[in-house]
């Protein structure tokens, strides 16, 4: 006999009515079930786009793939299934593995709770009870701190000036050919370029509104882009996004130039009216973040640079060259927006002419007696 009806977000009472004939019992559970889980993500405040739909879409993938229920499956179609992804997708990383079999683990944690009434459930419906697919000996393990592709690295300063002399050089181009888009091509070199020089995610810097550039009192010549406002920087485990205060810093003082640019001669242009967003399209919209990747893309092949650099290695350059301009630690983890500062190390990949100077520099502090200047 069922306990009473739960007051848990996702319990079986709640999706699936007990007592009613359905004509296709099977497919009714199944709908119930990822309606339910849909439920009790919303209970922890996950995010319906970024989260929960992404999820929802891989179970139903998973369930098309098996051809069965999830009181059907077993580790053994969990493993084809990966197996079917790594073969199909030479893309297909160790991260997306770990991704995709944590979204699947947790679905059926959700469904395997006796506190949600579905193993009870599914056993007065089938007589079978859903069951557990991914274990610790068919799960990705997780050995290194970082697992993306090795080609993906920060930028030399060479390759930044030449992404940036790309995108301007596409403005230059339209003009004189009389196309459109000579605006929308200034646009996006200016946002390029302000994703280097604060070192910004793609959606932080799609977020941007007028209102987040600030003062800052000790930097009085930078005027109103002495700082960038943060508002939806990455969040975790269902938080809100994190909040955080970017400071220009001296090496890069010619983004004062290129945004007062922008916002004197380009965006006006769009007729952006009382939106508030930084950077307007031709729609007077918020510019997307596909489009901010179609941008670099474009402002990539242009320059000839490896297709393997994305958007992200833009801030990858940013942390390592702020390290190699010599400021603290704690100042460069605090401007990323990292919690740890091991995640900003994994970000940062100087060079090697910046590790020789290190050393020349401790030769010299200890041996200046004998460190003979060469001529």
């Amino acid at each position: 006999m069922r306990n009473g009806p739960s007051e848990l977000a996702g319990n079986v009472d709640l999706v699936l009515a007990d007592g009613v004939t359905h004509l296709d019992p099977e497919t009714a559970a199944f709908g119930a079930m990822i309606e339910g889980w849909r439920l009790q993500q919303r209970a922890r405040f996950l995010n319906e786009a970024g989260t929960i739909r992404p999820r929802l879409r891989l179970v139903r993938r998973f369930a098309e793939f098996t051809n069965q229920y999830p009181w059907q499956w077993t580790p053994a179609e969990a493993e084809a299934f990966m197996e079917e992804l790594r073969s199909s997708n030479d893309t297909f990383s160790v991260s997306s593995a770990r991704t995709y079999q944590a979204a699947l683990r947790m679905f059926c944690e959700y469904v395997t709770d006796a506190r949600y009434g579905w193993p009870q459930r599914c056993w007065e419906m089938f007589e079978a009870s859903p069951a557990q697919i991914f274990h610790e000996w068919n799960s990705v393990v997780h050995c290194a701190e970082f697992e993306g592709d090795p080609r993906r690295r920060p930028l030399t300063y060479d390759e930044v000036q030449a992404l940036f002399d790309a995108a301007d050089g596409q403005v230059e181009e339209i003009q004189a050919q009389h196309r459109k888009g000579a605006l929308a091509a200034m646009r996006d070199s200016a946002v390029l370029k302000t994703v280097y020089a604060f070192g910004l995610r793609r959606q932080e810097a799609c977020c941007l509104d007028l209102a987040d550039l600030r003062r800052n009192p000790r930097a009085a010549d930078f005027g109103r882009f002495g700082a960038m406002f943060v508002r939806f920087g990455k969040a975790s485990r269902g938080s809100p996004p994190k909040r955080r205060t970017v400071l220009a810093v001296p090496e890069f003082d010619w983004i004062v130039e290129v945004l007062e640019h922008y916002l004197q001669e380009v965006r006006p242009a769009f007729s952006p009216k009382r939106h508030p967003a930084l950077w307007i399209t031709e729609r007077c919209s918020r510019l997307s973040r596909r489009r901010l990747d179609e941008a670099f893309e474009a402002a990539r092949a242009r320059a000839g640079l490896p297709k393997e650099l994305d958007l992200h290695c833009l801030r990858h350059s940013y942390i390592t060259h702020l390290v190699e301009f010599g400021y603290p630690e704690l100042f460069v983890q605090q401007q990323a927006g990292h919690s740890y500062a091991s995640t900003t190390a994994i970000y940062t990949g100087v060079s090697d002419e910046y590790r020789n100077r290190l050393v020349e520099r401790a030769l010299k502090a200890r041996f200046a007696d004998l460190w003979e200047e060469q001529p």
